[in-house]
């Protein structure tokens, strides 16, 4: 029998004794009078009232001195030492927790507080109860283990062992609290659109595909909720946002993941000048709040978020890294230019996808600080407006920080006739075998016939903002459950031994 299998099965002993002599494993219910950072902020005062507390965590520590043991508890909040003496709570009392308690259990303890000979805040227990009897024990080398594929898969102990990616995920929660309060206090007003969809729509994206049974219709999973925040605009509400979980079927690398979060609002009577400008003050507004500063770090780098964010041409930025004019070359010759970098141009892509596939080999990496990347080709996005005076260009702007593109935003398009125009160029495109093209969508189309208000939209990735601002190299670190592949057949998890009963009590003294 292999060590960990070993250990499982004597905690499972354990588990048992424990039922038998009448004290369940798992209980229902736990009397916890204070969180531990409540107890250690008002350590003193509880001391000297002599005031018995209640505390519940997993036990993360366990030295056994003898008729004494000393071990840590830990809970949301924090961290207190514990300590149980056979003078305590008795000879049989003593006897039955170190038989049965283990490092990785969830515990609740009771008893009055006081400071060791050195000074260390501490519960003295006069009670204990059993709260989970964990049956596995926790890793011996987490901190350790190079797998970061074994990290996003077992994420429930990277929290346990990994302080800093816990907090990336808190700052990451307080991020989108604070996204939220802003838009709020702006007057717009949060909503829900349909995650399935009978049409696809909003982005260049390939869509994951269903089929509900009693409909017996096929559905996909929405890859933008675009079309549905515009048709709230026809009816009536000038001012919606959405977080919206959104799902393409694409690849995984370190910006992509197959489910993410998207931050999409809209806004009626305002261009995507007016976008741009509100961008400015919603993230400089949030991260300062956030994180006390305007400066963060991102790898090696120093990222600014202090107002004006620099703008900048599409077309000027490509001259610039790779000299080539875009608004006078045609498709042919920059499809030739993008084979010769290297590049594998899809089927049907047209002269806008082209252009956006050299710009994201050789361009994309450049723009550190924050940077609106403006005025797109025609065809870059057929749910945007003409550039006013230039139908060459499009009245659009991306937001790129750290070589990522976050967000993506444009003055909308809402004459009804032109959209579809756009949509059967998009159409044909799919039919001469590029993928990611729009479809047709009557029904939206029919919503801008009734009339939609002037208006800007604006999508952000949250994961990709999150990301950057936590310092995180991959998408992959700050989603708590990252789509991953499916193991190889006969493929074994990494093996995680837990240590001995006896050496995790002498290790951790």
């Amino acid at each position: 029998m292999e060590r960990g299998e070993e250990i499982r099965q004597n905690r499972i002993k354990k588990k048992e004794t424990l039922e038998n002599s009448g004290f369940p494993a798992y209980p229902e219910s736990t009397k916890r009078t204070h969180m531990i950072r409540e107890c250690l902020s008002s350590f003193d005062d509880l001391m000297e009232e002599e005031t018995e507390v209640v505390l519940t965590g997993r036990v993360r520590s366990l030295r056994e001195h003898g008729k004494l043991t000393f071990f840590t508890i830990e809970d949301g909040t924090g961290k207190i030492q514990a300590f149980l003496s056979e003078s305590n709570i008795g000879k049989e009392g003593y006897k039955f927790f170190l038989q049965s308690f283990d490092m990785g259990d969830f515990v609740e303890i009771r008893g009055p507080l006081f400071h060791t000979k050195r000074g260390e805040r501490t519960l003295r227990v006069a009670d204990y109860k059993m709260l989970t009897k964990s049956i596995l024990p926790l890793p011996e080398k987490w901190h350790g283990l190079q797998s970061m594929e074994e990290r996003y898969r077992k994420r429930y102990l990277d929290l346990i062992f990994n302080e800093k990616q816990k907090e990336a995920f808190i700052k990451r929660s307080e991020i989108i609290k604070k996204l939220r309060s802003f838009l709020e206090k702006k007057d717009f007003l949060e909503v829900e659109t349909p995650v399935l969809q009978p049409i696809y729509g909003g982005t260049a994206a390939t869509p994951f595909k269903t089929h509900h049974n009693t409909l017996d219709m096929e559905l996909y999973l929405r890859i933008a909720p675009e079309l549905y925040l515009k048709r709230l605009l026809v009816g009536g509400f000038e001012r919606v946002f959405e977080f919206a979980r959104c799902f393409r079927n694409e690849g995984i690398d370190r910006s992509h993941n197959p489910e993410f979060t998207l931050l999409e609002f809209y806004w009626a009577y305002a261009d995507y000048k007016d976008m741009m400008r509100f961008t400015e003050e919603m993230l400089s507004s949030v991260i300062e709040e956030v994180f006390g500063s305007l400066e963060i770090d991102y790898g090696e780098q120093k990222i600014s978020f202090s107002t004006p964010f620099e703008r900048i041409e599409f077309s000027e930025v490509i001259k610039k890294e790779t000299g080539l004019n875009i608004e006078e070359m045609n498709k042919e010759a920059l499809k030739d230019e993008a084979e010769n970098r290297g590049l594998e141009i899809a089927l049907g892509a047209g002269k806008a996808e082209i252009c956006d596939e050299i710009f994201k080999k050789e361009c994309r990496e450049k723009l550190v600080q924050p940077t609106f990347l403006i005025h797109h080709p025609e065809g870059f996005q057929p749910l945007a407006k003409h550039k006013s005076g230039d139908d060459t260009k499009l009245s659009t702007f991306q937001l790129y920080i750290a070589g990522w593109e976050v967000v993506n935003a444009f003055s909308e398009l809402n004459d009804p006739f032109l959209q579809r125009e756009r949509f059967k160029e998009q159409e044909k495109m799919k039919e001469e075998g590029f993928e990611e093209a729009q479809r047709m969508d009557e029904d939206f189309l029919e919503a801008l016939e009734y009339g939609m208000p002037p208006a800007a939209g604006f999508g952000m990735g949250i994961d990709r903002l999150c990301a950057i601002l936590t310092n995180s190299y991959s998408l992959r670190e700050i989603i708590l459950f990252p789509t991953m592949r499916k193991r190889a057949k006969g493929e074994r998890n990494i093996e995680l031994k837990g240590k001995g009963e006896n050496e995790e009590k002498e290790n951790d003294s």
